[in-house]
């Protein structure tokens, strides 16, 4: 194994679970896309690892691949994924919280247009800042700014309360 795909491995090893959870809320608990989405960055960046590495920046890259193949996905209109009704069974611990909350909470950042869904994500649930988000987002930081505030009055009406469920799922 060369010096360069040890430090790589060693790069997935630390954050691959971190990438899965911002996927999975991504792809509003669907863990196979989750998968995907981080598959794909995964070997996006390995590709483009020793450019990376010598950025220092590899975490920012990895979750602006993470974020663009959601967007990328989500404009594919020809692309149709089917919708569980039963409840999706998974190997991780249940959340803190109240689980029929935290899935009425996924199906309704589901519904989100997929820009306010991303914004979502990236500013409640990995707490990162209008600027970092829009640079991962590749948009202006007043674009972050409306995105999130339609984004949450859409989410308060669908969801009839106060948001503070968004604060149960970090």
């Amino acid at each position: 194994m060369s010096d360069r795909d040890a430090e790589f491995l060693e790069y997935v090893t630390v954050h691959r679970g971190r990438m899965l959870r911002t996927a999975r809320l991504l792809a509003s608990g669907d863990v196979h896309w989750a998968e995907d989405l981080v598959q794909v960055a995964l070997t996006k960046l390995y590709v483009h690892w020793s450019k990376v590495r010598r950025e220092d920046g590899a975490a920012r890259y990895a979750d602006r691949i993470l974020v663009n193949s959601f967007l990328d996905e989500r404009r594919r209109m020809w692309r149709h994924r089917e919708a569980s009704t039963e409840r999706i069974h998974d190997a991780a611990p249940p959340p803190a919280q109240d689980p029929a909350e935290r899935l009425t909470l996924l199906e309704a950042l589901a519904k989100l247009p997929r820009r306010q869904h991303a914004v979502v994500v990236l500013r409640y649930f990995r707490d990162f800042d209008i600027h970092t988000t829009a640079e991962l987002m590749g948009c202006s930081e007043g674009t972050v700014k409306s995105q999130t505030s339609r984004a949450l009055s859409t989410l308060r009406d669908l969801l009839h309360e106060p948001l503070e469920t968004l604060e149960s799922l970090r």
